[in-house]
């Protein structure tokens, strides 16, 4: 039998952190952690919906990271965890800024402002860099409250969503997919 999922120790709207600590579950880090978890789902869907190979691969990685940024938010940072985490690395970041270089060399000047959309998959790319933007404004929230978010956290989840708006773009151009130019109302 598989072990259950569930523990009913949440029913009444609290929960730990790794190392013990009980904490609302409306409380910072759970939501930072939880939004964390939200946009590695939705980068699941991305690479599950992009075709080119290397895209798919980066996004994997991606998705690591992200298990690594929620497992370092879940954690106490005031206690020390009995188990060893992963840590990112500023080489997580430089990766990400390779990519978007990369991927750049390719891609037309970008002379407007772009509107999400054009196809499904370019779409999904926009509400991942969404909710990573979200997640780094979670961070900064827990920063400014002094509770403690390791400084490549906040330079990975901004870096992240800069290269998802860059593969929305890039995926775009793979797919022929028409980039929608913002025209405002004058």
């Amino acid at each position: 039998m598989a072990t259950r999922i569930y523990t009913k120790v949440g029913d009444k709207g609290s929960t730990s952190l790794i190392g013990g600590t009980k904490v609302p579950k409306s409380h910072l880090r759970i939501e930072a952690y939880g939004t964390v978890d939200e946009l590695n789902s939705v980068i699941g869907l991305c690479r599950d919906l992009i075709v080119e190979e290397n895209s798919r691969e980066i996004l994997r990685e991606v998705q690591d990271r992200l298990f690594t940024i929620g497992s370092s938010l879940a954690c106490d940072p005031i206690k020390e965890p009995k188990m060893r985490l992963p840590d990112l690395k500023e080489t997580d970041v430089e990766l990400l800024e390779k990519e978007m270089d990369r991927m750049n060399e390719e891609l037309p000047e970008m002379k407007n402002f772009v509107l999400p959309g054009g196809h499904p998959t370019v779409s999904h790319l926009h509400i991942a860099r969404c909710v990573a933007r979200r997640a780094e404004r979670c961070c900064v929230r827990l920063e400014l409250e002094s509770l403690e978010v390791e400084p490549v956290i906040l330079k990975y989840l901004n870096r992240l969503s800069d290269y998802l708006f860059i593969l929305s773009r890039y995926t775009g151009m793979k797919l022929n997919a028409p980039e929608i130019p913002w025209k405002p109302r004058i």
